[in-house]
């Protein structure tokens, strides 16, 4: 499986970015789709994922600014990023999970100046 996040940039504070990633199979019966997120000096962290039946789980910090959602008809993951913050600035990574299997794709750079 190969996933291709894109999306990504350079935004000002309070801007919006809108990332998407595109999967090379079908992401129909997949349990959960999602994107994480590695600061410099940081773990990579899970901030939002969308379950097979559509249910969708934040992190705290980015709760309220970004929306999770899936198209299983064109394989696609999109990330809507509004509000953004200077704490927002990390290399954005789609991942697949299903059962025991992880997959990731290559990030993409989102940074937002203050």
């Amino acid at each position: 499986v190969q996933l291709q996040a894109s999306g990504g940039g350079l935004v000002q504070a309070g801007g919006s970015l809108r990332l998407s990633c595109a999967a090379s199979r079908s992401i129909r019966s997949v349990n959960f789709m999602g994107w994480y997120r590695q600061a410099p000096g940081k773990q990579r962290e899970l901030i939002a994922r969308i379950s097979l039946g559509g249910n969708t789980n934040y992190a705290d910090s980015v709760k309220g600014r970004f929306t999770i959602a899936r198209d299983n008809d064109k394989n696609m993951v999109y990330l809507q990023m509004n509000s953004l913050k200077p704490e927002d600035t990390a290399v954005y990574y789609c991942n697949w999970h299903h059962v025991a299997f992880d997959y990731w794709g290559q990030g993409t750079q989102v940074t937002v100046s203050s």
